[in-house]
């Protein structure tokens, strides 16, 4: 009995739109199992929206919605935006579906009477202004161990590592701003020390890509730490029995792939266990993801399947980070493209991006994307090399014979397309997708000199029979392009294959349909360009939209040491603040700025902060100032500094690490 093979996708967090770093995930993704199906293998795609977690309801807070209007926003967004790259799920869910609550619910509970879970009380941070504990994103400070500004799980800025609640140093709260305190609360941590053995056993057999592996078990030599499965939120999936916790996003996530299938079994009238409760290993789960979560799939995720009696993956394919320009990419200082604005929106046909993406460098390894290139690749080797050979070899058979001539077709063109069938597999199937797709390409340039060495135009004149000839053996490679493309390029491989009059669905069309030779008297439709290609002054506007946001994504221009020393930062303590008559958002502070003594070392400065804190909230608090601002008058008061704060949908002030005296530079 064939195995039945099920590929899943990481989740887009349902948190913004599509970018292209996105689609290094999907897109080959989706190739490989179109790939599959032409192999004739039974596969099924799932994916689904990544629906929980503190950023959503950071973000829905700011936006002045409900997380749940937020995440059905942003999932409909992805499903669309999925649908119109030909990225087609036979399931895409959302991890706030019932199925999801329900299955992690009992996954959790399976946890729990296995001896996998306990209950500890740990210090969080809680801030007494907001009088509430501080999950995740809600709280900043200082890493452990490596000493960089990182936030409550993740040392984002620094050394990467995971942080569990309560490890953050130097606690602040990222809604007010305020000092945080740590406060003893229980939680509940999944026993990942006790799954060291099995995930040494496990990751030796693990398929897929070397870079996932081998990252995973660099932490297999460490030692592996107990995860906190519990936070306080109130938008989640509910920890059992406890209706003041959620379990943590990483545990309800990856469920999703198993309430998915659940999901479209149970549409389907199949029974879901076959592939995730099947002892006999009859399917092989294979997880596509990102880079930046191998840790969560190789060695959280199995352990959790391992401890709950669910089938393991057999394989996780990790692809390679994305550049934009040469330039790490980051949407806050602009290096991003995003898929709609940017390009369906622009009218650039879906099928350019996904060769770009799969066809530019390894899998596995850092990705560029740079328009200029994008336009090299389209206009060299999809029109230069594909759409030429397919074009001329068309419009010369049906111009001069109307439908596919007769002839034999060579043994030499036979072996040509047999081995770049065989060579396309293997690739794909070792999730090698830019030598496939080379492969491919090369049939193509076969295909190219074949056409030309042969001179058909010349063989009409004298020999009619031997020019048919020639263009059925062309047709029958332009015949095995579609099929070996269709992968790819789906949309464009089906124009192909029917500009040719073949008359089926390319995608339902296998491999070995290669070696079938095309039938003699087949009606050939008038042939039309499947590329166009791309001009210099499209590309010119492309690079101008993403220069000016890159720079509206700078805060400012680079400045020296010597400009950066002219500015007057201090810490002030705020000894008086009082609204301002007519202003809802300026509030007039006094802050004691250490300068002379009496009256004079207090400055009098406008503040536009009154929609987030009150004044009598302010007085005594310590903040950061620039000293040496212009003096400005702002509804007839005089302003002389400017007190610093960061923006996130509301001002977050900006406060020292412990009291000092008025005064202190910052610099």
């Amino acid at each position: 009995m064939q195995k039945r093979t099920l590929v899943t996708c990481g989740l887009p967090y349902a948190n913004g739109p599509a970018h292209i770093g996105h689609l290094r995930t999907y897109i080959p993704a989706d190739i490989f199992v179109r790939s599959l199906r032409k192999e004739g293998r039974d596969t099924t795609f799932v994916c689904g929206s990544d629906a929980h977690g503190t950023p959503i309801v950071i973000n829905a807070e700011e936006l002045g919605t409900t997380p749940s209007e937020l995440v059905t926003q942003y999932h409909d967004h992805f499903d669309e935006t999925f649908k119109s790259l030909n990225i087609i799920f036979d399931r895409f869910g959302s991890t706030e579906s019932e199925t999801n609550h329900n299955r992690t619910t009992e996954i959790v509970n399976t946890l729990i009477s296995n001896g996998y879970v306990f209950s500890q009380e740990v210090e969080l941070a809680y801030c007494p202004t907001c009088n509430r504990f501080l999950p995740d994103r809600y709280v900043e400070g200082v890493c452990p161990d490596c000493g960089a500004v990182a936030r409550g799980d993740e040392c984002d800025q620094g050394c990467g590592k995971h942080l569990e609640p309560g490890e953050i140093l130097n606690p602040l709260c990222k809604i007010c701003g305020s000092k945080a305190e740590f406060r003893s609360q229980e939680h509940f941590f999944f026993r990942l020390s006790e799954f060291s053995g099995f995930l040494s056993d496990y990751l030796k057999k693990l398929g897929g890509t070397s870079n996932a592996r081998n990252y995973a078990m660099g932490w297999i030599d460490r030692k592996l730490n107990d995860w906190c499965i519990t936070r306080n939120l109130e938008w989640g999936v509910r920890f059992p029995g406890h209706e003041d916790l959620v379990v943590y996003v990483w545990v309800d996530a990856p469920i999703g792939y198993i309430s998915f299938t659940e999901e479209w079994a149970n549409e389907n009238g199949i029974d879901w266990k076959e592939y995730w409760v099947n002892p006999d290993g009859d399917t092989d789960i294979i997880h596509f993801i990102g880079g930046d979560i191998i840790y969560h799939h190789c060695i959280f995720w199995p352990a959790l399947l391992k401890g709950a009696g669910y089938t393991l993956p057999r394989a996780v394919v990790a692809s390679g980070m994305v550049k934009i320009g040469d330039k790490t990419f980051s949407k806050s200082r602009g290096y991003v493209v995003w898929v709609n604005d940017d390009y369906l929106d622009k009218g650039f046909h879906p099928d350019l991006l996904r060769y770009y993406l799969a066809s530019y460098t390894s899998h596995t390894k850092e990705l560029n994307f740079s328009w200029k290139i994008f336009q090299e690749k389209v206009n060299n080797e999809l029109v230069g090399t594909l759409g030429n050979f397919i074009y001329r070899t068309l419009l010369f058979a049906q111009k001069n014979f109307g439908a596919v001539p007769d002839g034999e077709i060579d043994s030499g063109v036979a072996k040509e397309i047999e081995a770049a069938k065989d060579s396309v597999i293997a690739a794909f199937n070792g999730y090698e997708f830019k030598r496939g797709i080379d492969d491919a390409m090369n049939l193509a340039s076969f295909g190219n000199s074949y056409f030309q060495s042969n001179e058909p135009w010349k063989l009409i004149k004298t020999d009619a029979a031997a020019a048919g000839k020639v263009v059925r053996n062309c047709l029958q490679i332009a015949k095995a392009l579609a099929i070996l493309f269709e992968s790819v390029i789906p949309a464009t491989a089906s124009e192909a294959w029917n500009q040719l009059g073949m008359g089926t669905e390319l995608k339902n069309t296998p491999y070995d349909e290669v070696a079938v030779e095309i039938a003699a008297g087949q009606s050939l439709l008038p042939p039309s360009l499947l590329f166009a290609k791309i001009d210099d002054q499209t590309i010119k506007e492309m690079d101008a939209i993403l220069s000016d946001r890159v720079s509206e994504g700078a805060s400012k221009k680079h400045i020296t040491f010597e400009e950066f020393s002219e500015l007057d930062i201090r810490i002030g303590t705020i000894v008086q603040a009082e609204p301002i008559k007519k202003s809802k958002k300026l509030l007039k502070l006094i802050v004691d700025l250490g300068e002379g003594g009496g009256r004079n070392r207090n400055r009098q400065i406008v503040a536009g902060i009154a929609e987030t804190h009150s004044p009598e909230d302010l007085v005594g608090r310590q903040v950061v100032v620039l000293a040496n601002m212009a003096p400005a008058t702002l509804f007839g008061v005089e302003s002389r500094g400017m007190i610093l704060a960061a923006d996130s949908g509301g001002a977050i002030l900006l406060v020292p690490e412990r009291e000092v005296p008025a005064g202190v530079a910052v610099g």
